[in-house]
C-alpha cells in the first residue's frame, strides 16, 4: 500500500501557505495604528484603549454573516472579487443601523479545493472595502473541506465589531407616528434572494451568466454579482448632522417585510409607496419570469431600497439635503409611519 498523506486525502497545506502570501499585503493595508497582530498569529489583537476615550459608556457591537448561495452565481462566472465586498459591506451596515462605528473585520473563507488566486481575490475584495471604510481586516481563516463542499464551491462568511455610545444607540424605539421613511438606493440583490433569483433565471429562464439580456442591459451574470452597497458614508453623514434619526434598517433577507418591522415600536406601521422609486430591472425580470407575487417579492428582495432611515417629518428636508451629496446612492422618500399593528403597507 503506498503512503498517505494529508494532500492526497484532500488538503493541501502548501496551498494554504501560497494563499496567506498572496493575501498578506492586501490585509495588511487596512491596518490602523490598533492593530497589534499580522497574518500568522492564533488570534487578533486590537488596542482599544485611545478608542475608548471618546467614549463615556462605550457599547461593542457585532455582526456576523455570509454570502449565501450568491456564491455560486460567483462560481458559475468565474468572479469572486465582489463577493469579497458583500460580505464586508453586509455585515458592516447590520451595525451602522444601530449607530455603531464598524472597526474589525474577520473572515472565513472555506472551500473543497483551496485555490490561491480565487482566495487572493476574495481576500482583496475584502480587504478594498475595509481600506474605503476604516476597517481593519484583522485577520480569518481559509479552510480546505474535501467531501463537505463542491468543487470551486466557497463558503465565504464574517464578523464586524464596532462600537457605539450607549445613548447615542439608535433602536427604533422612539419612532412615532407621522415619521417620515427615506430610503437609499440598492445595486440590485446585493446578498439575498439568490437561490430564487437562480432558479428564476437558471432553471425557469434557462440563462446562463453569460445571457446578454435586453432588459437588463448586460449579462445574467454581471446584473446578479453586482457588488453590496456599504451605506456607512452616508449614514454617519446623516447621523452627524443636525438631523435626529429615530430609526434605521438593512433590507436583507426577508426584503421590506420581514426587516422593517424589526426596528418599529408595536404600534407603529411602515406605510410604503412602491412608485416612489425607480424599478430595478432585474426585479422585474424576476417577476415576469418566475411569475411571482408580489408580496412574496418584498418579502425576498430589496426590491430597489437597501437601507432606510426613520426621521421627523420636520426634519425630512434638511435629511434629504445631506443625502443628496452621495449622487451615487440616491435617496427617496419612499413612506411615512402610521399608526396600526407592527408590519409593512404597500401600496401604490
Amino acid at each position: 500500500m503506498s503512503k498517505i498523506d494529508y494532500k492526497s486525502a484532500g488538503v493541501d497545506i502548501d496551498a494554504g501557505n501560497d494563499a496567506v502570501e498572496r493575501i498578506r499585503h492586501h490585509v495588511k493595508g487596512t491596518f490602523s495604528k490598533h492593530v497589534l497582530t499580522g497574518l500568522g498569529s492564533f488570534g487578533s489583537m486590537f488596542d482599544l484603549t485611545d478608542l475608548i476615550k471618546g467614549y463615556e459608556h462605550p457599547v461593542m457591537i457585532q455582526s456576523i454573516d455570509g454570502v449565501g448561495t450568491k456564491v455560486t452565481v460567483g462560481k458559475m462566472a468565474g468572479k469572486f472579487y465582489g463577493l469579497g465586498i458583500d460580505v464586508v459591506s453586509a455585515t458592516s451596515n447590520d451595525i451602522i443601523v444601530h449607530g455603531a462605528t464598524p472597526l474589525t473585520f474577520l473572515d472565513y473563507v472555506a472551500n473543497q479545493k483551496l485555490v490561491p488566486e480565487i482566495v487572493e481575490e476574495i481576500v482583496r475584495g475584502m480587504a478594498d472595502t475595509c481600506k474605503e471604510n476604516g476597517i481593519s481586516l484583522v485577520g480569518g481563516e481559509t479552510a480546505e473541506m474535501p467531501g463537505t463542499y463542491q468543487l470551486h464551491e466557497h463558503d465565504i462568511v464574517g464578523c464586524v465589531t464596532g462600537l457605539v455610545e450607549k445613548d447615542k444607540l439608535i433602536n427604533g424605539s422612539t419612532i412615532q407616528a407621522g415619521d417620515c421613511i427615506i430610503g437609499l438606493a440598492s445595486s440590485g440583490l446585493q446578498t439575498n434572494g439568490y437561490s430564487l433569483a437562480r432558479k428564476v433565471f437558471f432553471e425557469i429562464g434557462g440563462y446562463t451568466t453569460e445571457s446578454n439580456i435586453s432588459e437588463l442591459g448586460t449579462t445574467v451574470g454581471d446584473a446578479l454579482l453586482r457588488p453590496h452597497v456599504n451605506y456607512k458614508l452616508p449614514v454617519f453623514s446623516l447621523l452627524e448632522s443636525d438631523v435626529v434619526v429615530h430609526g434605521m434598517a438593512h433590507l436583507t433577507g426577508g426584503g421590506f417585510i420581514e426587516n422593517v418591522p424589526r426596528v418599529l415600536p408595536n404600534n407603529c406601521r411602515a406605510e410604503i409607496d412602491i412608485r416612489s422609486w425607480p424599478n430595478l430591472p432585474v426585479f422585474e425580470l424576476i417577476q415576469k419570469i418566475g411569475r411571482i407575487d408580489i408580496h412574496e417579492m418584498y418579502r425576498t428582495f430589496n426590491m430597489g431600497i437597501g437601507f432606510i432611515f426613520v426621521v421627523r417629518e420636520s426634519d425630512k428636508d434638511a435629511a434629504m439635503k445631506v443625502l443628496s451629496q452621495f449622487t451615487d446612492i440616491p435617496a427617496y422618500e419612499i413612506g411615512k409611519i402610521i399608526e396600526g399593528p407592527c408590519d409593512v403597507h404597500l401600496h401604490k
